[in-house]
């Protein structure tokens, strides 16, 4: 059975949402304050730096003339416990003298937690674990980068119903819809690089642009390759944005003429280490993070990159747009391509967050079945 009271983290969590991408790298937090039953004040962390969703919430009461005495608070993290760029959240309960607090998630992060455990000592009635698993979905993005040197990672792939990603000439524009096309646009502007396979880039000659209106920052074009462009004049990204296009390559690639006409040009290129010939995948998201501070990224295939993303867990999020088209033919690319195994038991096993209709499209988000 729901909670009764769940309501509340709901729209808390609502809250946080609108957070995403500006807190970072802090996480999306929300919290409401419940009056008699009610919500009566609401606050999200907006933006780094700036006052968290506590402070904010009660903000809005002042504004509003509310006391928060009477009044319970719904938070989806545990409020922080420490001196950073703000106060600690936990202090400012207490002298605000609110006697309830509902917790989503405890507190991952070392250096902060401790909320929950100050407020209990001092006469709080805390309760902790509401609507855990979307609280905890909110900060994945968080967790990812406490836990790990990575960005937080979108692998999002265009499908028809039998698994295809174009057709045996290599022609796949367009699988998706228009909307659907328009929400990868929104990945785009979300993000801080694109990430695609050589395969791709040679076959699409893509521009990997945010396209919506009013963006005023681009992000980085990734190139997965070991075989680097010999005529860069053929390709829109290396002739319209070469500074910001980066190729990630192997040794022997990265000594050739080819990549030093790339990097006179702008490019970067960037050499990776091999593991049993094939790139490390993970060596390059770290550096992203380090050297280019980019938390988020954004990889849009070919098949053999999204599965060795997928193999080695470095997918945080998995966006499947399929279409409700079949080519019907075995000789055309499959979304997924790589692999030999004998028995369903050595398969990769994710978990379906969410569905949603996308015009005539189905968005399929999902995780691997152990994050």
């Amino acid at each position: 059975m729901p909670h009764p009271n769940a309501h509340f983290m709901r729209r808390a969590i609502a809250l946080a949402e609108q957070g995403r991408g500006t807190a970072a790298p802090n996480p999306t937090v929300g919290a409401v304050l419940v009056q008699h039953g009610q919500i009566v004040a609401e606050g999200f962390h907006t933006a780094c730096g700036k006052p968290h969703a506590e402070i904010e919430c009660l903000r809005d009461a002042a504004e509003k003339g509310i006391s928060p005495k009477d009044c319970s608070m719904y938070v989806t993290l545990e409020p922080c416990n420490h001196y950073g760029k703000t106060p600690p959240c936990s202090k400012a309960i207490l002298d605000a003298g609110i006697k309830r607090v509902v917790i989503g998630l405890e507190d991952p992060n070392p250096k902060a937690k401790g909320g929950a455990e100050f407020l209990r000592e001092n006469g709080v009635y805390v309760e902790t674990g509401m609507l855990e698993d979307e609280c905890r979905a909110l900060v994945a993005d968080f967790l990812t980068w406490i836990q790990t040197p990575y960005p937080y990672t979108t692998l999002k792939l265009a499908s028809t119903l039998d698994g295809k990603i174009a057709t045996r000439t290599g022609h796949s524009q367009w699988i998706s819809g228009e909307e659907s096309r328009k929400k990868v646009h929104e990945l785009r502007k979300k993000v801080d690089a694109v990430i695609v396979g050589g395969g791709t880039f040679y076959a699409d000659n893509p521009q990997l642009t945010c396209r919506l209106e009013g963006v005023e920052r681009q992000p980085l074009a990734v190139i997965v390759t070991s075989h680097l462009p010999e005529n860069p004049e053929e390709f829109t990204l290396l002739q319209e944005r070469p500074e910001q296009v980066i190729f990630w390559t192997n040794e022997k690639s990265a000594l050739t003429d080819a990549a030093s006409k790339l990097q006179k040009a702008g490019s970067t290129v960037h050499t990776l280490p091999e593991e049993n010939g094939k790139l490390d995948i993970a060596a390059g998201l770290a550096w992203l993070r380090q050297e280019k501070n980019c938390l988020y990224t954004l990889c849009e295939g070919g098949g053999k990159l999204a599965l060795s993303l997928l193999e080695k867990n470095l997918v945080n999020e998995f966006q499947l747009h399929m279409a409700p088209k079949i080519v019907g033919d075995q000789s055309a690319p499959d979304i997924f391509s790589g692999r030999s195994i004998a028995t369903m038991d050595e398969a990769l096993r994710l978990r379906i967050i969410k569905t949603e209709l996308s015009g005539e499209d189905v968005i399929v988000t999902l995780r691997r079945q152990e994050m």
